[in-house]
């Protein structure tokens, strides 16, 4: 849920695999991420950038940042900006069309979202 609003998430294959993964690790409580002194809170967002800190990236990237390259890596390959956006849980800008328009595009953000986790499949082998 963000800004009190439900926000559903299309997951891929290979996202579903780790899921279930984690489950076996943090299946215990209420949040995947549970926090490191409440785990009845979600992980701390300052948790993301201090992983990578630890991995070397301090000054060069932060967690919020992925969002930026989720963003540009689909808008650059001709993904619908729409799914785009709703997949990054931002409201649409016209405040006329985001009172009327409730479509959720998931069979598109399915698609594209598995097309994604593909993408950075690749980038591995790279």
């Amino acid at each position: 849920m963000k800004m009190d609003r439900p926000h559903l998430v299309p997951l891929s294959d290979q996202l579903v695999v780790l899921l279930k993964e984690l489950h076996g690790l943090t299946g215990r409580y209420v949040n995947m991420f549970p926090g490191r002194n409440d785990p009845s809170k979600v992980m701390s967002e300052n948790t993301i950038n201090r992983m990578i800190h630890t991995l070397g990236y301090k000054g060069r990237v932060v967690g919020h940042g992925f969002r930026h390259t989720f963003s540009t890596i689909l808008n650059d390959k001709g993904f619908n900006s729409d799914w785009v956006e709703l997949q990054i849980a931002h409201v649409d800008k016209n405040n006329i069309r985001g009172v009327y328009n409730h479509a959720l595009y998931m069979e598109g953000r399915r698609e594209m979202m598995q097309w994604y986790a593909d993408y950075i499949d690749q980038l591995r082998l790279i």
